[in-house]
């Protein structure tokens, strides 16, 4: 096996890890909400706490690659995101785990920013797209995260254990990968691992439209679980049907992601991407069941699925490298994925959360019209 391979064997299964962690805390949210008795605005409170820890350690990851080699760098960070992920099932009330969370949102902003650099210098080293593997597993590692957290909630198993079982897979994952590659593979990966400057003109649509593709997948992860539990009024491992169908249909369709680009055209899969989610959301908020939770979460992940893969790439064309132009919009896209649930917990306070909640219908309408052309505009691959 060359290094090559066995580099991207190791990338991943860091995005797997990655993944499975943020999978097993999504089912979680609604139990700690009710251990620790807070409300709608106060768990937005502590999720915006999740989304300034990872916003301040976002630019300071990039300074890790040049320092440590990029795939050191992953390793370090991923060590840190393991520690960090049990951390919100100890918070006595709510001043701590808004800090702990602070503390898991720094470790995980860090960890994206730092794989997908080393998986942006692998890929140009591979010499053919391989991105969306990537993507694939991280989304497939929450499928499993969600799964796993459910049945440890229906077998009895506390929040602690909740968190802290899934971890040591995780811990384990990354370990491996560490042994097995994740080394500096070169000047490009710290590149990768470094742009944070705000989009210029050739790419602010296409971070506009990343921001909001994964704004609606962030809210999803930590406020679908609550919505359904609240509207259905059933128990967590229920409630967590929807983070688990949305989930596995979006690991499903990125496994598919290259050939339906192929197939369709870049500006097709976004704006039919755009209609399916949109067309989802409005099931689950309009009709809200376990069936209709089942087929409405799950057409948001089929059409979200390849939107975010294309936009990086329409992104690496437009800019004067691929490395600045995918980072620009993997950073604008990082944040809308740590805003969406904060953004819906303040707005769950003023107006009700089903109400909040429709924010993500708007994004995903703008996506449907603004992302074929924006698409499009870009220079072919």
């Amino acid at each position: 096996m060359n290094a090559l391979v066995r580099e991207r064997i190791a990338t991943l299964g860091v995005f797997l890890a990655n993944g499975f962690g943020i999978g097993a805390w999504a089912v979680e949210v609604p139990r700690i909400k009710e251990s620790l008795a807070l409300s709608d605005a106060s768990l937005g409170l502590a999720l915006f706490c999740f989304a300034l820890g990872a916003i301040v350690a976002m630019p300071l990851a990039g300074r890790l690659a040049p320092r440590f080699g990029s795939g050191r760098a992953t390793a370090l960070l991923g060590v840190t995101f393991a520690i960090a992920l049990p951390l919100p099932a100890l918070a006595p009330g709510m001043v701590t785990l808004c800090g702990v969370l602070f503390v898991l949102g720094a470790s995980n902003g860090a960890l994206d920013v730092s794989m997908n650099g080393h998986a942006s210098a692998l890929e140009a080293r591979w010499h053919a797209p391989i991105m969306s593997s990537f993507h694939a597993a991280w989304s497939a590692g929450g499928l499993l995260g969600a799964a796993t957290g459910a049945l440890l909630q229906k077998s009895g198993v506390g929040v602690v254990g909740g968190l802290l079982a899934p971890d040591i897979f995780i811990a384990v994952l990354i370990m491996a990968a560490a042994v097995l590659a994740l080394r500096d593979i070169g000047p490009r990966a710290a590149a990768a691992s470094s742009g944070f400057a705000w989009p210029d003109s050739g790419v602010m649509k296409l971070a506009m439209l990343a921001f909001l593709c994964m704004l609606v997948e962030g809210a999803i992860a930590d406020w679908s679980a609550v919505y359904l539990r609240s509207t259905l009024n059933q128990q967590a491992s229920v409630a967590a049907i929807g983070y688990s169908a949305f989930a596995f249909s979006m690991a499903a369709c990125r496994f598919a992601g290259d050939a339906s680009v192929r197939r369709f055209g870049s500006s097709r899969v976004v704006a039919l991407g755009g209609l399916l989610a949109l067309a989802g959301l409005a099931l689950v908020l309009s009709l809200p069941t376990v069936l209709t939770a089942c087929i409405g979460f799950a057409l948001v992940g089929l059409g979200l699925a390849n939107i975010v893969p294309v936009i990086f790439s329409a992104a690496g064309r437009t800019s004067a490298t691929p490395a600045v132009g995918v980072s620009m919009a993997a950073t604008a896209g990082y944040a809308g994925f740590l805003i969406g649930p904060a953004l819906i917990g303040f707005g769950a306070g003023l107006l009700g959360l089903r109400v909040a909640l429709c924010v993500l219908v708007i994004a995903t309408l703008i996506v449907s019209l603004l992302g074929g052309n924006a698409v499009r505009g870009t220079r072919p691959a």
